[in-house]
């Protein structure tokens, strides 16, 4: 056992069932940029590590009640053959040294559009919650906070085939990239019930591409092994805490980490990989405060306070503190 892998491991599944994002966006990175394990068998070891972490994060949600099953039913169409299939790609391309540079690319790439994808999301709600703002409206939330959607077979099954490719092929995007897209698709659903969605679904999606990479992949039963340790425990404590915690903290560090490693598996160099970093966390809070005087939030928080105190979702999804 390596107890950093498994510091490293229990770290990423409390990410995991917090947010429902960053499994293989933090934890294939992490083992090829920390632990100098080779791409192939990095996404191998993590897929698998991941079909025993997603689970039971799943299971907690599935308790609590924040989990769409017609959805999951429907990305489950989608995915669970394509996961499979972006591992018969792989097993096709080799291993030489061409496609472990291949994968790396591919790889940053993923995390680039993560990172995106989260910035999106926020802004999304954020929009979202102007309008309700301009109109005089809060949202009004069902009993146990769950709101109803009406299901849209065609482009939810299609976001389960893209993800459950990209996750196949880079481990990245079961979490990440899907939960934006079920944002996109179901602005309705509230914080709690994309998560908890998009854990249940990543569970037959990363079973599937587990399964193809234990067959015809470069799995690493040593790095898997150190990895569970923390893992298993790490993502049932975020899951437990998901409901209550807000996450938009955890959001902007996951941003961070999401450019830094996708950077840096594209080959930027350190010292410039430092300054952009840097001029990052000095213009992002700038711009998006700006966005924010744009659509009127501060307002709306005042008016939120008049109500009573009524939560409304803030721009990262989670609940609104209450006046």
């Amino acid at each position: 056992m390596d107890p950093a892998l498994a510091l490293g491991g229990l770290v990423v599944g409390v990410v995991v069932g917090l947010t429902g994002m960053g499994g293989g966006a933090l934890m294939t990175p992490m083992l090829v940029l920390l632990f100098g394990v080779q791409p192939l068998a990095a996404v191998s070891s993590d897929l698998v590590a991941s079909a025993f972490m997603k689970p039971i994060g799943g299971l907690v949600h599935l308790r609590s009640g924040t989990v769409d099953l017609g959805l999951v039913k429907l990305l489950m169409l989608g995915s669970v053959p394509s996961a499979f299939a972006g591992v018969l790609i792989l097993r096709a391309l080799g291993d030489s040294e061409a496609v472990q540079g291949l994968v790396e690319t591919a790889l940053g790439v993923a995390l680039l559009v993560a990172a995106a994808s989260l910035g999106v999301k926020a802004y999304l709600a954020m929009s979202a919650r102007s309008r309700r703002h301009r109109a005089g409206l809060l949202p009004e939330a069902q009993p146990g906070g769950r709101l109803s959607v009406r299901l849209r077979p065609v482009p939810t099954v299609l976001v389960g085939v893209v993800g459950g490719l990209i996750v196949g092929i880079t481990s990245v995007g079961s979490g990440s990239l899907i939960i934006i897209a079920l944002l996109a698709i179901y602005p309705r659903l509230n914080a709690n019930q994309l998560v908890g969605t998009d854990l249940v679904q990543a569970v037959p999606l990363v079973a599937s591409a587990a399964l193809g990479h234990l067959l015809f992949g470069d799995f690493q039963i040593d790095v898997t092994f150190s990895l569970l340790l923390g893992a298993v425990p790490g993502v049932y404590i975020g899951a437990r805490c998901s409901a209550v915690a807000p996450g938009g903290f955890v959001r902007r560090a996951l941003s961070l980490v999401l450019v830094a490693s996708g950077l840096k598996l594209l080959g930027v160099g350190t010292v410039t990989l430092g300054w952009l970093l840097l001029a990052g966390c000095l213009v992002a809070p700038l711009a998006w405060a700006g966005l924010r005087r744009r659509h009127g939030l501060p307002a709306l928080a005042r008016l939120e306070k008049r109500s009573g105190g009524t939560a409304a979702p803030s721009e990262d999804g989670q609940p609104a503190p209450r006046g």
